[in-house]
């Protein structure tokens, strides 16, 4: 991330762009120099992201920046607001605005959503070019008065932090996978880990095979890149609780022998997105003085088809010793968290989080700017949902019906990976449900919103780092 944020108490000199707050009534700020009227003559209303760039012949170009209800401020009208301030002011390398400012909301969340609405707009994945992509933002400088100053301070450190862990999953997800396969994420969590104070542990394909992970250990055989499975362990002093995040990181997806047709591959290379959420989210953990002891555990393989591939028919054992027939090698997700999920109880977490990319049934159900949840406690999935609302990272309940779990039966195994065409999020969380005993569980299905293919508000083009930033909040936030 090159941009840094800063605070003032006015906008300071270097400043190429200023963003000034709006609202759709009221008083326009004087420091625009037109009226309501004038506004209005030139398409803007002060709308809720709407925004208007109004060059001076001298000193920095203004940008009406619409709030809406200046009464109904939120966190996330005004991360939306900086999103598309920065996006109007792109030419420019400092912009300075006083979003943070506002009357309605805490001074420190006013700023974490600022921080993160500007600097998340602003990312750009560099990509494999002779000239690598870049944005012109070097500074975004939030201004405040004595009053506000300190928790704008605060949440403006804040926001910084949790958009460079969301910078971080999107870049991850965004690189190539001949640039990205298991042992390359294994290295950048050594590389977070040493970084942020985190202890690390990374088993090879010999260790998971004497470990009894069959789900990784099957999904990989096709593959010549070997897997990695990475526990990454947080622990701050006197923990108030203890929390397992498990992330699904198949680094490219085929779907296997149950090839996927051509244009179903192209995004594969994201199919690791929750793993990338889990890393991101675990480096984020010590800057943020997070009280919550947290495991992370990323499941990381391709599936490939090959001579060796898993084949439909076979019957795979578990870590924790239940079997499944594979009936379809594209429902593999399922199989290496199952390894994740069963290693994470053994820890004795009051609670397990997994997130995945996990099934096109999601897609259908709930469209791509939402995910969905579903999970075995009523409490944890409500902790989820309130930090769904806090990062604007949305999340959609889905029910853990018990009734489908006959579709699962298998004649030759404790059960088979798919249960037919229908309730696909249900049947592939019932699978899931498997291997979490009593421990509270819930499941993040991402398939949707893990890209997005032009920008939108705070998200760019690319990967969306999915996921980060809420399980920040959610550990931050924890206690049992």
């Amino acid at each position: 991330m090159t941009a840094i944020v800063t605070t003032a108490r006015t906008t300071p000199k270097s400043a190429n762009a200023v963003g000034v707050p709006v609202a759709n009534s009221g008083a326009v700020p004087r420091s625009l120099g037109l009226s309501r009227a004038a506004l209005a003559a030139h398409g803007f209303e002060g709308k809720a992201g709407q925004t208007l760039v109004l060059p001076a012949a001298t000193g920095p170009t203004q940008v009406a920046v619409g709030i809406g209800d200046a009464a109904a401020l939120t966190p996330q009208v005004l991360r939306n607001a900086a999103a598309a301030l920065v996006r109007a002011a792109s030419k420019h390398a400092v912009v300075s605005t006083s979003l943070a400012d506002l009357p309605g909301v805490d001074a420190a969340t006013a700023a974490q959503a600022v921080a993160e609405g500007g600097l998340l707009a602003a990312y750009r994945y560099a990509g494999i070019k002779k000239t690598p992509n870049t944005t012109a933002l070097t500074e975004l400088v939030l201004t405040a008065g004595e009053a506000r100053a300190k928790g704008v301070a605060t949440g403006a450190e804040r926001g910084t932090v949790t958009a460079a862990a969301a910078y971080l999953a999107r870049d991850l997800a965004n690189t190539p996978p001949a640039h990205m396969n298991a042992r390359h994420i294994a290295d950048k969590a050594v590389e977070v880990a040493k970084a942020t104070g985190l202890e690390v542990e990374v088993f090879n394909k010999d260790q998971l095979a004497a470990m009894g992970c069959g789900g990784m250990l099957g999904v990989n055989r096709g593959s010549t890149e070997p897997p990695r499975m990475v526990r990454l362990t947080y622990t701050p002093r006197n923990p108030q609780g203890h929390v397992a995040l498990v992330g699904k990181g198949v680094m490219f997806d085929s779907g296997g022998l149950s090839l996927k047709p051509s244009d179903g591959q192209i995004a594969m290379k994201m199919d690791m997105s929750g793993a990338a959420a889990v890393l991101a989210t675990m480096g984020a953990l010590k800057a943020l003085k997070c009280r919550t002891k947290v495991t992370g555990y990323l499941m990381c393989t391709d599936n490939m088809p090959s001579g060796s591939a898993l084949k439909l028919g076979d019957v795979l054992t578990f870590r924790n010793g239940k079997t499944a027939e594979i009936h379809n090698t594209d429902a593999e997700g399922r199989l290496v968290l199952a390894d994740g999920l069963s290693l994470a109880v053994e820890d004795g977490p009051d609670a397990i989080v997994d997130i995945a990319t996990l099934t096109g049934a999601c897609m259908v159900a709930l469209g791509m700017k939402m995910a969905g949840v579903v999970g075995n406690d009523q409490a944890l999935v409500d902790r989820l949902r309130a930090s769904s609302t806090a990062t604007d990272e949305s999340i959609w309940q889905l029910p853990l019906e018990k009734s489908y779990r006959k579709l699962l039966d298998s004649n030759v195994a404790d059960m088979r990976n798919i249960g037919g065409p229908y309730g696909g999020v249900i049947t592939s969380s019932l699978f899931l449900s498997e291997f979490v005993g009593d421990v509270p569980w819930a499941h993040l299905d991402i398939a949707g919103p893990m890209a997005v293919d032009g920008d939108d508000g705070w998200l760019s083009r690319g990967a969306t780092g999915f996921g980060t930033r809420l399980l920040i909040d959610f550990a931050l936030s924890f206690a049992k």
